[in-house]
């Protein structure tokens, strides 16, 4: 059963930028049909997809947040990584990574990111 685990900084500033990676165990992130996501969810709110990147390395993203993400891996580590610009408060959530384009099968535990001043 595939495993994956988000980390990253618990606490960023407005304005700065967010890098978050999650690695993957139990299976290989350039398998053929493979697809890796990145989710979040704020308080009190619902999950907001942010986008995934294929086996391939295409890469396909939410339009909330489209212009100031990036998603990227690196294959000899088994984790694909999640950048966004521009921090400000409205991006503090818990950060998910799961596997699965659409459909999400697995999922990590989640991270928190606060963006602060």
């Amino acid at each position: 059963e595939v495993q994956l685990q988000a980390s990253g900084p618990g606490l960023v500033k407005p304005s700065q930028t967010l890098a978050l990676t999650c690695t993957v165990s139990m299976a290989t992130i350039t398998q053929n049909w493979s697809y890796w996501t990145w989710i979040r969810q704020p308080p009190g709110k619902g999950l907001e997809w942010i986008g995934y990147i294929a086996f391939s390395g295409t890469t396909t993203y939410g339009s909330s947040l489209k212009g100031r993400t990036a998603i990227s891996k690196d294959t000899s580590k088994s984790q694909f990584t999640l950048q966004l610009n521009y921090q400000t408060p409205e991006d503090t959530a818990v950060y998910y990574c799961a596997s699965g384009g659409t459909y999400w099968s697995a999922w990590g535990e989640g991270t928190q990111v606060t963006v602060y001043s």
